[in-house]
């Protein structure tokens, strides 16, 4: 048997992993070797490795990377990953770590694990977001990994350009689209029960993070546009969910939560909601509003009316379903303001989202059990051929 070490540092990173880990352990041909890190063992960011136990999931190993400090240096951050991993590494060598996505953590792991010569599979290679540093991120773990598992045509398109071999490149769909067709949500009146906030009226959910690029605004300044543009927006109850690990999310989620505190008969503040909640709540929401890769990635399946705001996601395929505008108080109210409107919510029902793959998971395992590690590397200098994230394989 395989084993394969899936990697997980974040509660929205596991979301769109949670099929792969429960297929990888019920698989007869690989073994799951899970390891938490990052946010899931930090109490300020919700300590969501509780959201893994709930699943009753064994995890291999839990492994401490942050020290406590939000302003600690990134390369400070990845230096300590990287020894950790290494170590881990070391004392638990798998036949392959398979990673998501782009961020520091992740890049930190995945280097640990080629200087070991350890194979890298990824997910969620060759998309583009200009407004963060996962754009670099994403793009060296690519050149680091032996297989790839891009959610969309155009991304496996861009890894072939990036000389990455088409036959190590497998376009199986996004797995946020796949959580949303099989994962079963929770009623309306469940999550009003869940959450116990008021629920029942029309909502908007509201996750926004600090834009880490080199040119990045202030986090305190467009946290703060935003919250002046929803305190003026009327006929929406506000659910709010906590920022990430990022310099500057401390900021955004102190904001947020006084934002909540101002206003408790138009607002609600959690730090996490975990998948199922947050999935049921882009399910019944009015609106989705903020900047994560969820409100330009998932919502066009739900066709809810998005609004993305400034640059973190910008690069990334916009749907019908999605409004972006500059994280500025003006440009902020006014795209909410439209995104509320019947008129755009009849052309966010048009949307065609380009994640879905079908059984995203299932495929993803089939190729870990056989694709041949031991084949080396090479750049590729060939043509760019058509994918199709519903066949998997080369048209």
């Amino acid at each position: 048997m395989r084993t394969i070490c899936v990697v997980t540092a974040t509660r929205a990173e596991y979301g769109l992993l949670r099929p792969v880990v429960q297929k990888l352990a019920a698989s007869p041909a690989l073994r799951l070797q899970l390891v938490a890190t990052g946010a899931h063992l930090c109490p300020r960011l919700g300590e969501t490795v509780r959201e893994i136990e709930a699943d009753g999931v064994p995890i291999a190993a839990r492994l401490p990377i942050f020290i406590g400090d939000e302003n600690e240096p990134v390369a400070v951050a990845i230096a300590r990953t990287l020894t950790v991993f290494d170590a881990y590494f070391a004392a638990h060598r798998p036949d392959a770590v398979l990673l998501l996505g782009d961020r520091f953590e992740i890049f930190a792991v995945a280097t640990a694990a080629a200087a070991r010569h350890i194979p890298i599979a990824h997910i969620s290679g060759g998309d583009v977001t200009l407004g963060a540093a996962d754009e670099y991120y994403r793009h060296c773990i690519t050149k680091m990994a032996a297989v790839h598992f891009p959610s969309c045509a155009d991304s496996a398109a861009r890894l072939v350009r990036m000389g990455e071999a088409p036959e190590t490149v497998f376009c199986v769909g996004g797995l946020g689209d796949e959580n949303i067709r099989t994962l079963p949500k929770m009623s309306r009146e469940e999550l009003c029960t869940s959450t116990g906030l008021p629920l029942q009226q029309p909502f908007a959910l509201v996750t926004y993070h600090p834009e880490t690029s080199a040119d990045a605004g202030s986090p305190a300044a467009q946290s703060e546009a935003l919250c002046r543009a929803m305190a003026t927006v009327p006929g929406v109850y506000w659910l709010i969910t906590g920022s990430n690990a990022d310099a500057g999310g401390q900021i955004c989620t102190a904001r947020m939560q006084r934002f909540a505190a101002e206003h408790p008969d138009r607002a609600g503040f959690i730090q996490s909601l975990g998948l199922r909640r947050y999935l049921s709540a882009m399910q019944y929401a009015a609106l989705v509003a903020g900047n994560s890769s969820s409100g330009v990635v998932e919502t066009p399946t739900f066709k809810v009316p998005t609004v993305n705001i400034g640059q973190r996601q910008a690069g990334r395929a916009i749907c019908a379903n999605v409004l972006c505008c500059a994280a500025e108080e003006p440009a902020i109210e006014a795209a909410l303001r439209r995104a509320l409107t019947p008129a755009f919510a009849a052309i966010a029902a048009t949307a065609q989202s380009p994640y879905g793959g079908g059984d995203t998971s299932g495929k993803i395992c089939t190729v870990l059990a056989n694709f041949d590690f031991t084949k080396p590397k090479q750049f590729y200098d060939g043509p760019v051929p058509e994918f199709d994230p519903q066949r998997s394989v080369l048209v």
